[in-house]
């Protein structure tokens, strides 16, 4: 399993000066930040598909095969996540036939990328309680995330973060929201901090991790490490980036100590890729 960070300058000089150690950098799909990146370190594209929103697109086919061609990134990844305006209805309204509508929605997606690509090659990630994005509660349900991966025959990308800020929003024990996901078919791990917001009244995530963020991490590498879980090809700590929506929260003495956190527990766990 590869250990990977989100692409940022202070990360760049953290690695530089040997303060911190990774396998791979995260990046967007934008060739300039792959270049960037791949100076230091090889990089993987991750692409900002929104499954349900009719959005590939924004990127095209042909700017996804040479993100994948000039880093190998392995899997081609969506969010679950329509956009209830789409819809005529507000992100809490929620029953059986809308239900049915985000999911022929997020199907028709997820067909598109799978006759490209294969299924295999896909990967579908569980979305969160996000206001901001219009995100459906319905489509933050464990069971239908599970239900989305079954169907299309996909890989699974969970991300930690997204789950515990959903799992509060539903009033649900994280672990208990976890096992309803379909961990069988994972394939790539998400790792960030979260905080609550007082101005959202609501968690947020791409923050310095946390006690209960390190215990969730913990939780999944001890899955992974007793064979209770598919060892993913990596996990990336989402921490830091590029430009004005990052430049305030990458700090690189959090950078510098939770990648080392991280690469220490891979290390515990026996998952430090050969």
């Amino acid at each position: 399993m590869k250990l990977a960070l989100n692409y940022s300058p202070p990360a760049a000089a953290l690695l530089d000066a040997g303060q911190i150690a990774i396998d791979v950098y995260k990046t967007t799909e934008w060739p300039s930040m792959i270049a960037d990146a791949q100076r230091q370190r090889p990089a993987y594209a991750h692409f900002p598909f929104l499954a349900g929103r009719d959005d590939i697109g924004k990127v095209g086919f042909e700017r996804v095969e040479a993100a994948l061609a000039e880093t190998g990134t392995p899997y081609v990844n969506t969010h679950l996540a329509p956009r209830a305006a789409d819809f005529g209805v507000d992100m809490f309204a929620d029953d059986a036939a809308l239900t049915g509508r985000y999911t022929d929605a997020m199907l028709r997606d997820i067909a598109a990328l799978t006759d490209h690509f294969g299924a295999d090659k896909v990967i579908l990630e569980n979305a969160n309680y996000d206001p901001n994005y219009d995100i459906p509660i319905a489509v933050i349900r464990p069971a239908l995330i599970a239900q989305m991966v079954r169907e299309t025959g996909c890989g699974f990308l969970l991300d930690l973060g997204h789950a515990k800020m959903s799992a509060t929003y539903f009033g649900m024990d994280v672990f208990e929201y976890f096992d309803q996901l379909p961990l069988d078919m994972l394939r790539e791990l998400h790792v960030a901090g979260t905080r609550y917001s007082e101005e959202e009244q609501r968690l947020v995530d791409h923050f310095p991790m946390t006690d209960h963020d390190w215990t969730l991490v913990e939780w999944a590498l001890g899955k992974i490490a007793a064979g209770d879980m598919p060892q993913p090809w990596a996990v990336a700590l989402e921490y830091g980036g590029a430009g004005p929506t990052f430049v305030w929260r990458s700090d690189p003495v959090v950078i510098e100590r939770d990648t080392n956190g991280l690469a220490a527990l891979l290390t515990q766990a026996h998952l430090v890729d050969a």
